[in-house]
């Protein structure tokens, strides 16, 4: 239980981290130093202080799926992310993350040649809407744009197709080896759009930068994720519940440390996102 929380309160304060970072550097040169930072530290645990026999240098097949990996769950998925944070409130993008099982589900059944179930459709519909509902009083004047919501959503819909890709290789590298190379992987690809539209000279390498930094790769790439693979080898689907504490977790955050107002539309939309994860989830809750 303590990993799961651990987990849910990790995850859901990357938002607000990403959100304090980018008053002191571009979104994409935020992203960059993040994702080098968390690759430096994970293959150099795996190379030089892990005793698994498995961590060893990928071959020629695997680097192939460590670059498609890395390119949907890395270099899209969250540099739209980082990007859409200039544009959206945290809680938002908070909020957003955990409508990735949902559309996992939507993309599996695409990808798998199978009709939606009714329950799978209307999680979507359900999570969706609740996602309007919090962002419509944040439209006019409350740091959230609809072009910021399109690039969010853009990237949610990368990480779904990213999971789906992740599930279906059968992959022979241990978890936090696969995570190490994908996401220094990522940030390569990701580097030449950061040198060509990032503007260097608004960097500033203050305090709120360096933390910003520091607590996006350690806690949130390294931490967090190490947490999500092992509850993922736990039970897959228990682990999901953990993100129904996401959205809770962002909004707090983001009325804490950032001063984001907590509505009625917050409240009811964020319930809905909930409501939405449980139709999705609840046939697998109910076979274990």
């Amino acid at each position: 239980m303590m990993i799961g929380l651990l987990f849910a309160m990790l995850w859901a304060s990357a938002s607000v981290a990403t959100k304090i970072g980018i008053h002191s550097a571009p979104p994409l040169v935020l992203g960059n130093v993040r994702f080098f930072i968390a690759g430096f530290v994970l293959l150099g645990y795996c190379y030089l202080v892990g005793r698994d026999k498995r961590y060893r240098m990928p071959n020629g097949v695997e680097w192939r799926q460590l670059a498609i990996f890395g390119a949907l769950n890395t270099t899209v998925y969250l540099g739209l992310y980082v990007y859409a944070m200039k544009y959206i409130a945290a809680g938002i993008g908070s909020l957003a993350t955990s409508t990735n099982p949902l559309l996992i589900v939507l993309l599996s059944s695409w990808l798998m040649g199978r009709r939606p179930a009714k329950g799978e459709i209307w999680s979507i519909v359900i999570g969706m809407a609740g996602i309007g509902l919090a962002t419509y009083p944040l439209l006019n004047g409350g740091g959230t744009s609809l072009p910021g919501v399109a690039v969010l959503m853009t990237s949610m819909v990368a990480v779904s197709f990213a999971s789906v890709y992740y599930a279906r290789v059968p992959w022979a590298l241990p978890n936090l080896l696969i995570n190490g190379w994908q996401v220094t992987l990522g940030g390569l690809f990701l580097l030449p759009f950061t040198l060509v539209f990032s503007d260097f000279s608004s960097v500033h390498l203050d305090g709120r930068f360096i933390y910003s930094v520091l607590w996006l790769s350690l806690a949130v790439s390294v931490t967090g994720l190490i947490c999500w693979f092992y509850l993922l080898k736990i039970d897959t689907v228990r682990a999901s519940l953990w993100l129904f504490l996401c959205p809770l977790f962002g909004f707090f955050y983001a009325w804490w440390l950032l001063d984001e107002p907590i509505t009625l539309y917050t409240v009811a939309g964020t319930l809905m996102v909930i409501a939405g994860l449980y139709i999705g989830q609840r046939k697998k809750l109910l076979r274990n």
